[in-house]
């Protein structure tokens, strides 16, 4: 079994506002292999068992939970931690998370085997529940103003110029999952963090590798 998340705020008011694009790549990997499952409450969010390979085939698929925590951003580590425990899971091989991030360009992705939490408060929730650093996250970025407050950029709606940006790469974060959850985070990184920096030095999504 493996485990993908994506972070979020449950409710309406916060449907497709920028720190919600974690929920959004869930839900389009749940669109693409689990169409017509219904999700079900479990560990304090909504969860739907996939079996998940990559668009084209090629690969063995792989058993996934794919798993939106329903306890607010800030309190996300409780929700995963359960699913790990609860699987036996060992988050370096079997978590994969999918975050906003307001310091990549829109539009840009980046995939990590471990690392800090850059100053997101999910996924510095997810890490003290963790206890590790140690787990693959995919962040997407939706950028920020120099002038707009941090908390008030992130819980506003995307703007449809930003989704022309935003939604290619929710398409690239769930192309990414399912290359993580067959082939492993190097597999992942090694395509889509260069397959980024080969579309061109300062376009969308063109961000070094790290």
């Amino acid at each position: 079994m493996k485990l993908i998340v994506g972070l979020g705020n449950p409710g309406p008011e916060y449907d497709r506002t920028r720190h919600n694009v974690g929920f959004m790549a869930v839900d389009m990997l749940c669109a693409r292999h689990a169409p017509g499952q219904l999700p079900r409450s479990r560990f304090g969010g909504l969860a739907v068992e996939a079996q998940v390979s990559p668009r084209g085939g090629g690969d063995r698929p792989e058993r996934c939970l794919l798993l939106k925590p329903m306890t607010y951003m800030n309190r996300s580590g409780r929700c995963v931690s359960e699913a790990v425990h609860f699987y036996k899971l060992d988050p370096a091989a079997d978590l994969f998370v999918i975050v906003d991030d307001i310091y990549l360009p829109t539009g840009a992705i980046r995939i990590r085997a471990s690392g800090g939490a850059g100053g997101h408060n999910g996924l510095e929730d997810v890490q003290r529940a963790l206890g590790t650093e140690g787990y693959a996250r995919c962040r997407i970025g939706v950028d920020r103003p120099a002038f707009a407050d941090q908390a008030d950029w992130v819980l506003g709606r995307l703007s449809e110029q930003e989704m022309a940006l935003v939604g290619p790469a929710i398409e690239k974060a769930c192309d990414a999952a399912e290359t993580w959850a067959t082939c492993g985070v190097d597999a992942a990184m090694n395509r889509f963090n260069q397959r980024i920096r080969a579309e061109g030095e300062g376009a969308p999504g063109a961000v070094p590798d790290a």
